[in-house]
Protein backbone atom coordinates (compact mmCIF):
# COMPACT_ATOMS: atom_id res chain seq x y z
CA UNK A 1 0.00 0.00 0.00
CA UNK A 2 1.35 2.97 -1.28
CA UNK A 3 0.22 6.12 0.82
CA UNK A 4 -0.56 9.38 -0.94
CA UNK A 5 -0.82 12.48 0.75
CA UNK A 6 -4.65 12.30 0.70
CA UNK A 7 -4.86 8.94 2.43
CA UNK A 8 -2.49 11.01 5.25
CA UNK A 9 -4.84 13.63 5.51
CA UNK A 10 -7.44 11.75 6.26
CA UNK A 11 -5.56 10.19 8.74
CA UNK A 12 -4.99 13.07 10.43
CA UNK A 13 -8.40 14.41 10.39
CA UNK A 14 -9.81 11.48 11.68
CA UNK A 15 -7.21 10.95 14.27
CA UNK A 16 -7.72 14.51 15.55
CA UNK A 17 -11.57 13.74 15.50
CA UNK A 18 -10.95 10.99 17.60
CA UNK A 19 -8.86 13.21 20.14
CA UNK A 20 -10.89 15.80 20.82
CA UNK A 21 -14.70 14.37 20.06
CA UNK A 22 -14.52 10.94 20.99
CA UNK A 23 -11.78 9.80 23.53
CA UNK A 24 -12.55 12.60 26.20
CA UNK A 25 -15.66 11.28 26.47
CA UNK A 26 -15.18 7.45 25.96
CA UNK A 27 -15.22 6.85 29.51
CA UNK A 28 -18.47 8.47 30.66
CA UNK A 29 -20.10 6.31 27.44
CA UNK A 30 -18.73 3.62 28.74
CA UNK A 31 -20.67 3.99 32.47
CA UNK A 32 -23.74 5.35 30.64
CA UNK A 33 -23.76 2.42 28.29
CA UNK A 34 -24.45 4.31 25.03
CA UNK A 35 -23.27 7.27 22.98
CA UNK A 36 -24.91 10.27 21.28
CA UNK A 37 -24.83 8.69 18.06
CA UNK A 38 -26.25 11.32 16.25
CA UNK A 39 -24.37 13.86 17.21
CA UNK A 40 -21.15 12.04 17.09
CA UNK A 41 -22.48 10.92 13.40
CA UNK A 42 -23.33 14.38 12.16
CA UNK A 43 -20.07 15.79 13.25
CA UNK A 44 -18.06 12.92 11.36
CA UNK A 45 -20.75 13.29 8.41
CA UNK A 46 -19.67 17.17 8.48
CA UNK A 47 -16.19 16.23 7.83
CA UNK A 48 -17.03 13.75 5.01
CA UNK A 49 -15.92 10.88 7.41
CA UNK A 50 -18.86 8.76 6.68
CA UNK A 51 -18.71 8.39 2.73
CA UNK A 52 -15.08 8.44 2.30
CA UNK A 53 -16.15 5.44 -0.60
CA UNK A 54 -19.23 5.91 -1.12
CA UNK A 55 -20.53 7.62 -4.47
CA UNK A 56 -20.14 11.68 -5.05
CA UNK A 57 -23.62 12.30 -6.06
CA UNK A 58 -25.07 10.98 -2.91
CA UNK A 59 -22.50 13.47 -0.53
CA UNK A 60 -19.71 10.73 -0.58
CA UNK A 61 -15.96 11.15 -1.58
CA UNK A 62 -16.04 8.66 -4.20
CA UNK A 63 -12.57 7.62 -3.08
CA UNK A 64 -11.10 3.82 -3.29
CA UNK A 65 -11.62 1.43 -0.44
CA UNK A 66 -7.94 1.91 0.44
CA UNK A 67 -8.74 5.52 1.58
CA UNK A 68 -11.71 3.80 3.71
CA UNK A 69 -9.25 1.14 5.29
CA UNK A 70 -6.92 4.16 6.43
CA UNK A 71 -10.45 5.53 8.45
CA UNK A 72 -11.25 1.90 9.51
CA UNK A 73 -7.46 1.59 11.06
CA UNK A 74 -7.42 4.56 12.89
CA UNK A 75 -10.55 4.01 14.49
CA UNK A 76 -8.69 1.55 16.67
CA UNK A 77 -7.43 4.38 18.58
CA UNK A 78 -10.45 4.97 19.93
CA UNK A 79 -10.79 4.27 23.61
CA UNK A 80 -13.90 2.64 23.51
CA UNK A 81 -14.75 -0.32 21.05
CA UNK A 82 -18.03 0.39 21.52
CA UNK A 83 -17.86 3.31 19.70
CA UNK A 84 -15.47 2.19 16.73
CA UNK A 85 -17.85 -0.61 16.04
CA UNK A 86 -20.89 1.62 15.90
CA UNK A 87 -19.56 3.69 13.32
CA UNK A 88 -18.09 0.91 11.24
CA UNK A 89 -21.69 -0.38 11.14
CA UNK A 90 -22.68 2.78 9.53
CA UNK A 91 -19.98 2.66 7.13
CA UNK A 92 -19.01 -0.83 6.81
CA UNK A 93 -22.35 -2.89 7.23
CA UNK A 94 -25.25 -1.44 7.07
CA UNK A 95 -25.01 0.58 3.90
CA UNK A 96 -22.60 -1.13 1.26
CA UNK A 97 -24.89 -3.02 -0.55
CA UNK A 98 -27.47 -0.20 -0.66
CA UNK A 99 -24.27 2.30 -2.06
CA UNK A 100 -23.36 -0.58 -4.63
CA UNK A 101 -26.68 -1.83 -5.29
CA UNK A 102 -29.41 0.32 -4.15
CA UNK A 103 -31.79 2.67 -6.61
CA UNK A 104 -30.99 6.16 -7.50
CA UNK A 105 -34.25 6.83 -5.50
CA UNK A 106 -33.50 4.66 -2.56
CA UNK A 107 -29.92 5.66 -2.50
CA UNK A 108 -30.95 10.03 -2.34
CA UNK A 109 -33.38 8.80 0.36
CA UNK A 110 -31.48 6.74 2.37
CA UNK A 111 -27.87 6.58 1.71
CA UNK A 112 -27.21 10.61 1.17
CA UNK A 113 -28.46 11.19 5.08
CA UNK A 114 -26.58 8.32 6.00
CA UNK A 115 -23.45 9.75 4.86
CA UNK A 116 -24.35 13.20 6.17
CA UNK A 117 -24.73 12.13 9.57
CA UNK A 118 -28.18 13.05 9.05
CA UNK A 119 -29.32 9.38 9.94
CA UNK A 120 -28.47 6.37 12.00
CA UNK A 121 -28.62 2.77 10.22
CA UNK A 122 -28.16 -0.38 12.01
CA UNK A 123 -27.52 -4.17 10.41
CA UNK A 124 -30.21 -6.80 11.00
CA UNK A 125 -29.46 -9.76 10.07
CA UNK A 126 -28.32 -12.17 13.10
CA UNK A 127 -31.45 -14.00 14.75
CA UNK A 128 -31.86 -15.88 18.24
CA UNK A 129 -31.51 -18.80 16.32
CA UNK A 130 -29.53 -17.80 13.51
CA UNK A 131 -25.65 -15.78 14.02
CA UNK A 132 -23.55 -17.06 11.72
CA UNK A 133 -26.06 -19.60 9.99
CA UNK A 134 -27.37 -16.48 7.70
CA UNK A 135 -29.34 -18.71 5.85
CA UNK A 136 -31.25 -20.03 8.58
CA UNK A 137 -33.18 -16.60 9.44
CA UNK A 138 -36.95 -16.82 9.47
CA UNK A 139 -37.77 -13.24 9.48
CA UNK A 140 -40.13 -12.87 6.48
CA UNK A 141 -41.50 -10.33 4.20
CA UNK A 142 -44.54 -10.87 2.34
CA UNK A 143 -46.37 -8.92 -0.87
CA UNK A 144 -49.07 -7.67 -0.58
CA UNK A 145 -50.25 -5.10 -2.87
CA UNK A 146 -46.91 -2.06 -3.68
CA UNK A 147 -45.83 -2.90 0.02
CA UNK A 148 -43.94 -5.91 2.41
CA UNK A 149 -45.27 -7.22 5.21
CA UNK A 150 -42.89 -8.19 7.93
CA UNK A 151 -42.68 -10.46 10.84
CA UNK A 152 -40.39 -11.71 12.88
CA UNK A 153 -37.23 -11.02 15.16
CA UNK A 154 -33.55 -9.71 15.29
CA UNK A 155 -31.18 -10.22 17.64
CA UNK A 156 -27.89 -8.20 18.54
CA UNK A 157 -28.26 -5.30 16.61
CA UNK A 158 -26.04 -2.75 17.02
CA UNK A 159 -26.40 0.89 16.75
CA UNK A 160 -30.32 -0.64 17.11
CA UNK A 161 -32.64 1.90 19.56
CA UNK A 162 -30.38 5.02 18.72
CA UNK A 163 -31.37 4.20 14.32
CA UNK A 164 -33.24 5.76 12.02
CA UNK A 165 -33.24 2.95 9.11
CA UNK A 166 -32.42 -0.79 9.44
CA UNK A 167 -30.87 -2.54 6.71
CA UNK A 168 -32.75 -5.87 7.17
CA UNK A 169 -32.06 -9.42 5.79
CA UNK A 170 -35.86 -11.06 5.31
CA UNK A 171 -37.14 -14.12 3.67
CA UNK A 172 -38.94 -12.78 0.49
CA UNK A 173 -39.86 -16.23 -0.90
CA UNK A 174 -40.20 -20.00 -0.18
CA UNK A 175 -37.44 -20.60 -2.45
CA UNK A 176 -34.05 -22.32 -1.19
CA UNK A 177 -32.41 -20.86 1.59
CA UNK A 178 -29.68 -18.95 -0.69
CA UNK A 179 -32.12 -17.77 -2.95
CA UNK A 180 -35.02 -16.45 -0.92
CA UNK A 181 -33.24 -13.82 0.75
CA UNK A 182 -33.54 -9.97 0.18
CA UNK A 183 -32.31 -6.24 1.92
CA UNK A 184 -35.05 -3.81 2.22
CA UNK A 185 -34.58 -0.75 4.38
CA UNK A 186 -37.02 -0.30 7.59
CA UNK A 187 -37.23 2.66 8.92
CA UNK A 188 -37.58 2.45 12.93
CA UNK A 189 -40.39 4.68 13.12
CA UNK A 190 -42.68 2.52 10.99
CA UNK A 191 -46.02 1.05 13.10
CA UNK A 192 -45.11 -2.51 14.20
CA UNK A 193 -41.39 -2.20 15.05
CA UNK A 194 -40.33 -2.21 17.87
CA UNK A 195 -37.08 -3.10 21.18
CA UNK A 196 -36.09 -4.55 23.77
CA UNK A 197 -34.04 -2.78 26.43
CA UNK A 198 -30.76 -2.56 25.67
CA UNK A 199 -28.70 -5.66 26.26
CA UNK A 200 -26.18 -6.25 29.29
CA UNK A 201 -22.86 -7.00 27.04
CA UNK A 202 -19.80 -8.24 28.26
CA UNK A 203 -17.96 -5.52 26.18
CA UNK A 204 -18.60 -3.19 23.87
CA UNK A 205 -20.59 -1.58 27.17
CA UNK A 206 -20.70 1.98 25.44
CA UNK A 207 -22.93 0.77 22.03
CA UNK A 208 -26.36 0.31 22.61
CA UNK A 209 -27.35 -3.24 21.48
CA UNK A 210 -31.19 -4.29 21.28
CA UNK A 211 -33.29 -7.15 20.42
CA UNK A 212 -35.82 -5.57 17.17
CA UNK A 213 -39.36 -7.29 17.32
CA UNK A 214 -41.51 -6.77 13.82
CA UNK A 215 -45.36 -7.30 14.26
CA UNK A 216 -46.86 -6.95 10.58
CA UNK A 217 -44.50 -4.12 9.63
CA UNK A 218 -45.04 -3.01 6.19
CA UNK A 219 -42.87 -0.82 4.01
CA UNK A 220 -42.98 -0.10 0.66
CA UNK A 221 -41.25 -2.93 -1.61
CA UNK A 222 -39.48 0.31 -3.34
CA UNK A 223 -37.72 0.19 -0.39
CA UNK A 224 -35.57 -3.15 -1.51
CA UNK A 225 -32.29 -2.66 -2.11
CA UNK A 226 -31.38 -4.29 -5.64
CA UNK A 227 -33.14 -7.82 -6.76
CA UNK A 228 -35.33 -9.60 -4.68
CA UNK A 229 -34.13 -13.19 -3.92
CA UNK A 230 -30.42 -11.60 -3.82
CA UNK A 231 -30.20 -10.58 -0.46
CA UNK A 232 -28.11 -13.64 0.63
CA UNK A 233 -25.39 -12.77 -2.17
CA UNK A 234 -25.34 -8.47 -1.44
CA UNK A 235 -24.97 -9.89 2.59
CA UNK A 236 -22.11 -12.15 1.70
CA UNK A 237 -20.18 -9.23 -0.29
CA UNK A 238 -21.25 -6.53 2.47
CA UNK A 239 -19.83 -9.39 4.84
CA UNK A 240 -16.15 -8.66 2.74
CA UNK A 241 -15.99 -4.99 3.72
CA UNK A 242 -17.23 -5.66 7.38
CA UNK A 243 -14.33 -7.62 7.92
CA UNK A 244 -11.82 -6.18 6.38
CA UNK A 245 -13.00 -3.06 8.06
CA UNK A 246 -12.32 -5.66 11.68
CA UNK A 247 -9.08 -6.43 10.94
CA UNK A 248 -7.81 -3.39 10.12
CA UNK A 249 -9.70 -1.95 12.99
CA UNK A 250 -7.84 -4.05 15.70
CA UNK A 251 -4.26 -3.19 14.43
CA UNK A 252 -3.86 0.70 15.99
CA UNK A 253 -6.37 -0.99 19.29
CA UNK A 254 -3.30 -4.21 19.41
CA UNK A 255 -0.44 -1.98 19.32
CA UNK A 256 -2.40 0.92 22.23
CA UNK A 257 -2.28 -2.45 24.32
CA UNK A 258 1.40 -2.58 23.57
CA UNK A 259 2.83 0.21 24.03
CA UNK A 260 0.55 0.87 27.12
CA UNK A 261 1.69 -2.38 28.58
CA UNK A 262 5.63 -1.61 27.70
CA UNK A 263 5.24 2.00 29.45
CA UNK A 264 3.65 0.32 32.52
CA UNK A 265 6.28 -2.38 33.15
CA UNK A 266 9.27 -0.18 32.34
CA UNK A 267 8.19 1.94 35.72
CA UNK A 268 6.95 -0.87 37.60
CA UNK A 269 9.62 -2.23 39.57
CA UNK A 270 9.82 -6.05 40.86
CA UNK A 271 12.60 -7.99 42.43
CA UNK A 272 15.17 -4.93 41.80
CA UNK A 273 14.91 -4.23 38.02
CA UNK A 274 11.29 -3.05 35.84
CA UNK A 275 9.27 -5.65 35.07
CA UNK A 276 10.08 -4.66 31.63
CA UNK A 277 13.87 -6.16 31.84
CA UNK A 278 12.48 -9.46 32.24
CA UNK A 279 13.20 -11.66 28.82
CA UNK A 280 9.77 -12.95 28.85
CA UNK A 281 8.53 -9.81 29.16
CA UNK A 282 10.35 -8.05 26.20
CA UNK A 283 10.39 -10.51 24.13
CA UNK A 284 6.78 -11.59 24.14
CA UNK A 285 6.26 -7.40 23.41
CA UNK A 286 8.21 -8.00 20.40
CA UNK A 287 6.44 -11.29 19.52
CA UNK A 288 3.24 -9.87 19.52
CA UNK A 289 4.65 -6.39 17.86
CA UNK A 290 5.43 -8.89 15.16
CA UNK A 291 1.97 -10.60 14.48
CA UNK A 292 0.56 -6.92 14.34
CA UNK A 293 2.47 -6.59 11.33
CA UNK A 294 2.13 -9.25 9.74
CA UNK A 295 -1.86 -8.81 9.94
CA UNK A 296 -1.31 -5.33 8.37
CA UNK A 297 0.26 -7.26 5.48
CA UNK A 298 -2.00 -9.39 4.72
CA UNK A 299 -5.01 -6.15 5.47
CA UNK A 300 -3.37 -3.84 3.02
CA UNK A 301 -2.88 -7.17 0.18
CA UNK A 302 -6.44 -7.84 0.60
CA UNK A 303 -7.74 -4.69 -0.05
CA UNK A 304 -5.06 -3.70 -2.95
CA UNK A 305 -6.88 -7.39 -4.34
CA UNK A 306 -10.55 -5.80 -3.34
CA UNK A 307 -10.36 -2.14 -5.52
CA UNK A 308 -8.90 -4.50 -8.19
CA UNK A 309 -11.57 -6.11 -8.91
CA UNK A 310 -10.02 -9.64 -6.90
CA UNK A 311 -12.67 -12.24 -5.03
CA UNK A 312 -11.01 -11.17 -1.70
CA UNK A 313 -13.58 -13.69 0.26
CA UNK A 314 -10.60 -15.59 1.60
CA UNK A 315 -8.24 -13.41 2.17
CA UNK A 316 -10.88 -11.05 4.21
CA UNK A 317 -11.70 -14.43 5.99
CA UNK A 318 -8.17 -14.86 7.05
CA UNK A 319 -7.77 -11.71 8.27
CA UNK A 320 -10.87 -11.48 10.21
CA UNK A 321 -10.32 -14.97 11.58
CA UNK A 322 -6.66 -13.62 12.91
CA UNK A 323 -7.78 -10.31 13.83
CA UNK A 324 -10.31 -12.19 16.22
CA UNK A 325 -7.06 -14.52 17.82
CA UNK A 326 -4.59 -11.76 17.83
CA UNK A 327 -6.64 -8.93 19.52
CA UNK A 328 -7.42 -12.30 22.11
CA UNK A 329 -3.72 -12.92 22.72
CA UNK A 330 -2.35 -9.25 22.84
CA UNK A 331 -5.06 -8.52 24.83
CA UNK A 332 -4.65 -11.79 27.61
CA UNK A 333 -0.85 -11.46 26.83
CA UNK A 334 -0.72 -7.48 27.85
CA UNK A 335 -2.96 -7.67 30.93
CA UNK A 336 -0.44 -10.87 32.44
CA UNK A 337 2.33 -8.15 32.79
CA UNK A 338 0.11 -5.47 34.49
CA UNK A 339 -0.32 -8.00 37.42
CA UNK A 340 -3.15 -6.97 40.05
CA UNK A 341 -3.72 -3.57 38.23
CA UNK A 342 -4.61 -5.59 35.03
CA UNK A 343 -7.58 -6.70 36.52
CA UNK A 344 -9.24 -3.59 37.65
CA UNK A 345 -12.71 -3.08 35.63
CA UNK A 346 -11.25 0.54 34.32
CA UNK A 347 -7.53 -0.71 33.31
CA UNK A 348 -7.93 0.09 29.22
CA UNK A 349 -6.01 -2.97 28.81
CA UNK A 350 -9.13 -4.80 30.62
CA UNK A 351 -11.40 -2.77 28.79
CA UNK A 352 -9.56 -3.92 25.12
CA UNK A 353 -10.05 -7.48 27.18
CA UNK A 354 -13.45 -7.50 27.55
CA UNK A 355 -14.28 -5.81 23.88
CA UNK A 356 -11.86 -7.70 22.00
CA UNK A 357 -13.94 -11.02 22.22
CA UNK A 358 -17.06 -9.97 20.32
CA UNK A 359 -14.44 -9.85 17.43
CA UNK A 360 -13.94 -13.92 17.38
CA UNK A 361 -18.17 -14.24 17.38
CA UNK A 362 -19.41 -11.52 15.31
CA UNK A 363 -19.38 -10.82 11.84
CA UNK A 364 -18.73 -14.77 11.29
CA UNK A 365 -17.59 -16.37 13.91
CA UNK A 366 -13.85 -18.05 13.84
CA UNK A 367 -15.13 -21.37 12.87
CA UNK A 368 -16.70 -20.08 9.60
CA UNK A 369 -13.98 -17.90 8.76
CA UNK A 370 -12.15 -21.56 8.57
CA UNK A 371 -15.13 -23.20 7.03
CA UNK A 372 -14.66 -20.90 3.94
CA UNK A 373 -10.93 -21.02 3.95
CA UNK A 374 -11.25 -24.45 3.60
CA UNK A 375 -14.08 -24.39 0.73
CA UNK A 376 -11.73 -21.96 -1.10
CA UNK A 377 -8.44 -24.36 -0.63
CA UNK A 378 -10.70 -27.13 -1.87
CA UNK A 379 -10.40 -28.97 1.42
CA UNK A 380 -14.14 -28.86 3.15
CA UNK A 381 -15.82 -32.20 3.25
CA UNK A 382 -18.80 -32.02 1.60
CA UNK A 383 -22.38 -32.53 2.85
CA UNK A 384 -23.65 -35.84 3.87
CA UNK A 385 -26.98 -36.29 2.08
Amino acid sequence: MKFTEEHNAIRETIARFIDTEINPYADQWEADGIFPAHELFKKMGDLGLLGIAKPLEYGGMGLDYSYQIVFSEELGRIASGGVSMAIGVQTDMATPALARFGSDELRREFLAPAIAGDAVFSIAVSEPHAGSDVAAIKTTAKKDGDDYIINGTKMWITNSTQADYLCLLANTSDDKPHLNKSLIIVPTNTPGVSFSERLNKLGMRSSDTAQVFFDDVRVPQKNLIGEEGHGFIYQMLQFQEERLFAAAGGLKGMEDCINKTIEYTRERQIFGQSVLDNQVVHFRMAELQTEVEALRALVYNAVEGYIDGEDVTRKASMAKLKVGRLLREVSDSCMQYWGGMGYMWDNPVARAYRDSRLTSIGGGADEVMLSIICKTMGILPGRKK
